[in-house]
């Protein structure tokens, strides 16, 4: 169960690091620690990525977390959820999860230069509910 403390504790951001670590050796297979010298270039490079978390709900949307926010409640997760789409990116989404719709996380990290252009295809923001399928 992704509960309060999985969010809110360190088990995330041993998540977070690891991922980090883990991209980092894609470009660097020396490096055995994310403690390398800053001025190095595999400390620039790691200092560089980006580090993203997506969750996936029971009912199928999914939504990348754009930050979390302590609303006061261990009984569901508040996070600002970031679309996908460029025409809703001027606004800020705020979602209220309860923990146990949530059935998978995703953590990863990604150099910039090396991001595809194409974004993966988050349903958070679907304009209407998919109907029965078509015959």
């Amino acid at each position: 169960m992704f509960n309060y403390d999985w969010w809110h504790g360190a088990v995330r951001q041993r998540q977070m690091d690891e991922a980090k670590l883990r991209c980092t050796q894609r470009a660097f297979p020396e490096v055995d620690s994310l403690d390398v010298p800053a001025d190095s270039e595999a400390g620039q490079y790691l200092a560089e990525l980006e580090v993203h978390t997506v969750i996936y709900l029971r009912d199928g949307f999914s939504y990348e977390v754009g930050g979390l926010i302590d609303a006061g409640s261990r009984s569901y997760l508040v996070c600002e959820v970031l679309p996908v789409e460029e025409s809703w990116q001027s606004g800020a989404f705020i979602a209220s999860l309860p923990f146990e719709e949530i059935v998978r996380v995703e953590v990863f990290a990604i150099h910039p230069v090396k991001k595809p252009r194409e974004t993966p295809h988050i349903t958070g923001f679907r304009t209407a509910p998919e109907g029965p399928p078509r015959e």
